[in-house]
């Protein structure tokens, strides 16, 4: 009845401590129906963003509904400057990132006893893995403590879902690559290049050969008006990864924008005969480079 449960008392990771709160996480005691904004400031203010639930309510608080839907909770930490990560509906991932100091908003349905749905966030902030504890920061409790078996038969009813926000200068205990990459990207896809600038460099760190990864470091780079740096990232990553358009063609275009296109034309070529997908952006870049040359061949 409680596979997860059953799952983790077969023993902690080596390593992980059997008992663990972080004491420091603040608490925000929730208005009526506003756990969502009340359980994100928790986790925002303990990544550092300095917020009330207050002032989410605008941004995640949905009254027709009178609660808060899971997309609005992982957009809303960006506008913030954080990443938001969902985790693997994974107990051992949520006692991972508790023992790695990383609080975990976790959705509830608190309506398991009953005939209808009852959705409430609350925010995981430690363990007590010998009496099988969860502790959580929840509603207007500052701390309580659950069981593990009720903890998963609650937990269950939202398929499992749990998130963790992070300053764009750490990672999760459970990142997984891709799913990593993919949540730095959105960050970056709200405009703020300064902290998905930073998330890039911090991923980079931990998985340097991600070409994905180089591509958006240098957009970031670009985006912030420097064109040397973004220009030294692509030729690294052009050094790894020779066959990628993307790559040739924004190298081309940052070699282009500092008035270099005799050096840009060898890379936008390269890039025109492995375009593919990408066909009619590196046409179209190509197309500006070649004009430009043209132009100051004729003055």
């Amino acid at each position: 009845m409680f596979p997860q449960t059953a799952t983790v008392r077969g023993g902690l990771p080596e390593g992980m401590p059997e008992q663990v709160e972080l004491r420091q996480v603040p608490f925000f005691p929730q208005a009526e129906y506003q756990c969502g904004p009340a359980a994100l400031a928790t986790a925002l203010s303990a990544a550092g963003a300095h917020v009330t639930p207050e002032e989410l309510v605008p941004e995640v608080y949905l009254p027709e509904r009178k609660g808060s839907l899971q997309v609005e909770m992982l957009a809303a930490p960006r506008r913030h400057g954080m990443v938001s990560y969902l985790l693997e509906p994974r107990f051992g991932d949520v006692l991972r990132e508790i023992s790695a100091g990383n609080p975990v908003v976790m959705l509830y349905n608190m309506g398991v006893w009953s005939f209808w749905d009852a959705w409430h966030y609350a925010v995981a902030v430690g363990y007590d893995y010998d009496p099988g504890n969860m502790i959580l920061r929840s509603g207007e409790i500052e701390r309580q403590e659950i069981s593990f078996p009720v903890h998963e038969l609650m937990w269950k009813g939202s398929s499992y879902w749990a998130m963790v926000v992070m300053p764009p200068d750490r990672i999760p205990a459970t990142a997984e690559e891709g799913r990593w990459l993919s949540a730095v990207a959105a960050l970056e896809r709200t405009g703020d290049a300064r902290n998905a600038r930073t998330a890039y460099q911090t991923f980079l760190k931990r998985w340097p050969d991600n070409t994905n990864a180089e591509i958006g470091l240098a957009n970031t780079l670009y985006a912030l008006g420097d064109l040397p740096g973004a220009e030294g990232v692509l030729r690294a990553a052009a050094l790894r990864a020779p066959d990628n358009p993307i790559v040739l063609n924004n190298l081309a275009q940052t070699l282009s924008d500092q008035n270099r296109d005799a050096e840009a034309l060898p890379f936008i070529e390269r890039a025109s005969r492995l375009a593919g997908p990408h066909a009619q952006a590196v046409a179209e870049t190509k197309q500006s480079i070649v004009s430009k040359l043209a132009a100051q061949r004729g003055k």
